[in-house]
């Protein structure tokens, strides 16, 4: 095969200037010239884009139907954590996502869980043991040790998690950290493990304070938590220390955008193109050592060509020394998941969800939620009271929240919620951070039954019921209940179809499923949903729903 040349305007990132060049590839598809010339072709020539942290399985999609909605945004590589397939299925999990990217020629830069259950007071389908995690790393597909979610058990130095730690710092290998709302004396404790970035930054002070003590920040913009204007700031006075991710990105958003969208918001509003494209490319290519061209001569021809430097949507993106998108359209193999999973629920009936009020109880905890935010506030609410049930209460936002072990046959767990703003109905979700439960929200009993058992027998995905009790849509997600083998076309118009129909039935959350899915994750503040009931994050334990009025 005879060299390739590739014209446009280079847009130097390390020597913050723009130069006409004439790029030679060779027939093994790397950089053999950058030769400087005075009339280029027009296009700016930028590398590829990094998520520095994701998990694939939230977009619902495999690794190669991911990379073929990312790769057209310029996005060749993505640094994943495959810490939802990991609590279905285990170390099977990570290895059929390490065997379903060599599917694609896209790029991953695959962690081990480190964190598999979150917690030990939640019950998940798997665990990863402090044996399995070393294996794992040290596979040659594997990159770093996935988010410690585990901040008490590092700061107190407990021994499991801190041999998970100490086998990646013997394979050389980063270790990610998950921190949120850590500061001072637990963040100089938590740091000083070894842990080198933070993606749960919300404040500017906060990411400052992490970026003394050595972490990089990876600011994020995602489906359902999205920070990354209040720590734009950051990227002009530290580009090395910063990267950009999405950690959680539903399918419809991803066929709108990916990196290229926070790089464009960036510049927006006043960060310099070249810490932005850094930001982007050069800082989470260095820190995981990704195999990834920077152009470079000698690199792999890894690059993209946009029209302009505001939008930054590539007109072609390379990988590898071959155009693999040109125009919105990828040429990248659709790739052939086999179906696996781990799902043992049965069907629920309308009285196994209704809630006996204590007559003791003043009040009840709440799970508040807030817009964009993972956070989460506990509310003292009263419900209505009725044949001696505690019932939602639409009027005043106060609707059922449900849990159902997918596991094991197992009574559900019923609390209430404020902030979704259901009139009516119910849906239903499997994707339910991170040992993925099947988690439902609703107004009334019988629309909460027919979601759940929906989703059921689906044996896993995600479903949306009217107030009768009808299945307004649905989506099938039979890989481990989180993904679908179809592509992102096809599974962000089941998703787009299940998330217009929530917000028939009142919800206005720009991201309802991908709020709820969250609502089960007992690592984040302030009070979470597990199969054992309430979790308060503040007291780290359980709590009852009901509360009594104090003594005097």
């Amino acid at each position: 095969m005879k060299a390739t040349f590739i014209q446009g305007t280079l847009v130097d990132v390390e020597r913050r200037c723009h130069r006409g060049v004439e790029i030679e590839i060779t027939s093994k598809g790397r950089i053999a010239s950058i030769r400087e010339i005075d009339q280029p072709a027009p296009g700016y020539i930028l590398p590829g884009f990094v998520d520095a942290h994701i998990h694939i399985e939230s977009s619902m999609l495999t690794p190669a139907a991911f990379a073929r909605a990312a790769i057209v945004h310029g996005t060749i590589a993505a640094v994943a954590d495959p810490h939802e397939i990991a609590n279905v299925l285990g170390e099977e999990g990570v290895l059929r996502m390490l065997a379903w990217a060599e599917q694609t020629p896209f790029v991953f830069g695959f962690g081990v869980p480190s964190c598999v259950p979150a917690t030990p007071l939640e019950h998940a389908g798997s665990s990863l043991d402090e044996r399995t995690v070393a294996r794992l790393l040290a596979d040659s597909r594997v990159t770093h040790l996935s988010e410690v979610m585990d901040v008490p058990g590092v700061i107190h130095r407990d021994p499991a998690i801190m041999a998970k730690i100490a086998a990646a710092k013997t394979c050389k290998k980063p270790i990610d950290g998950h921190a949120p709302c850590v500061l001072n004396a637990d963040l100089l404790h938590y740091a000083s493990a070894g842990i080198t970035t933070d993606h749960e930054c919300v404040a500017i002070t906060e990411a400052q304070q992490k970026i003394a003590c050595g972490m990089k920040i990876q600011i994020r913009a995602g489906s359902a938590a999205s920070v990354v204007r209040a720590l734009f700031a950051l990227v002009a006075e530290y580009p090395r220390h910063c990267m950009f991710c999405s950690d959680d990105k539903h399918p419809d958003d991803l066929l709108r955008g990916h990196i290229n969208a926070i790089v464009a918001d960036a510049v927006r509003y006043g960060v310099s193109h070249y810490d932005a494209i850094r930001v982007a490319s050069f800082t989470p290519v260095e820190h995981y050592g990704l195999d990834l061209g920077l152009l470079h001569i000698g690199d792999w021809a890894d690059f993209q060509i946009v029209d302009n430097l505001k939008d930054f949507i590539p007109r072609e993106v390379w990988l590898r020394g071959c155009c693999v998108a040109r125009g919105g359209v990828t040429s990248l193999p659709e790739g052939t998941p086999e179906i696996i999973n781990h799902f043992a629920a049965v069907p629920v009936t309308e009285e196994a969800l209704q809630v006996n009020a204590s007559p003791r109880a003043t009040a009840v905890r709440v799970i508040g939620i807030m817009e964009g935010s993972l956070i989460t506030e506990c509310r003292a609410l009263s419900p209505m009271v009725r044949k001696n049930k505690w019932v939602a209460d639409p009027e005043h936002d106060i609707l059922y929240l449900v849990l159902v072990n997918r596991y094991c046959a197992q009574p559900p767990v019923v609390a209430f919620v404020q902030g979704f703003e259901l009139t009516s109905g119910a849906f239903a979700t499997s994707v339910a951070h991170d040992s993925h439960h099947i988690l439902a929200v609703g107004v009334s009993p019988n629309a909460l039954a027919a979601a759940i058992n929906q989703v059921i027998t689906n044996r896993g995905g995600l479903a949306v019921a009217s107030q009768t009790g009808q299945i307004l849509e649905q989506l099938a997600l039979p890989i481990a209940g989180l993904m679908s083998p179809g592509s992102a076309e096809e599974v962000a118009r089941g998703y787009a179809a299940c998330d217009r129909a929530v917000k028939a039935l009142g919800s206005s959350l720009a991201a309802p499923f991908m709020t709820l899915s969250f609502l089960a994750l007992p690592v984040i503040p302030e009070i979470k949903m597990t199969t054992k009931g309430l979790f308060d994050t503040r007291c780290n334990a359980h709590v009852p729903l009901g509360i009594q009025a104090k003594k005097e």
